[in-house]
């Protein structure tokens, strides 16, 4: 997997980011869905934040270059509820 520039974390995101395992990263890295591509692509060029106490990855498509974003949910988040 080519890295095309060093990823830029804030340093919360950088704490979450460095708690999860390599081969998990690789993983997460590599299975994001592209709405343009209408499949699952790497997400390259990203930058992560924390957003409601969850680790937010930004960047772009490796194949369409289109906008990405990954969110990974913290052990402590609860996320929302699908009944209704």
């Amino acid at each position: 997997m080519p890295i095309e520039s060093i990823p830029k974390f804030t340093p919360p995101a950088a704490k979450l980011w460095d708690a999860i395992p390599t081969d998990t990263r690789k993983r997460l890295l590599s299975n994001v869905w592209c709405g343009k591509c209408r499949h699952d692509v790497t997400i390259t060029n990203f930058s992560g934040a924390v957003k409601g106490g969850d680790l937010l990855l930004v960047g772009k498509c490796a194949e369409c270059r289109g906008d990405l974003a990954r969110l990974i949910e913290s052990k402590g988040s609860t996320g929302g509820s699908a009944g209704g």
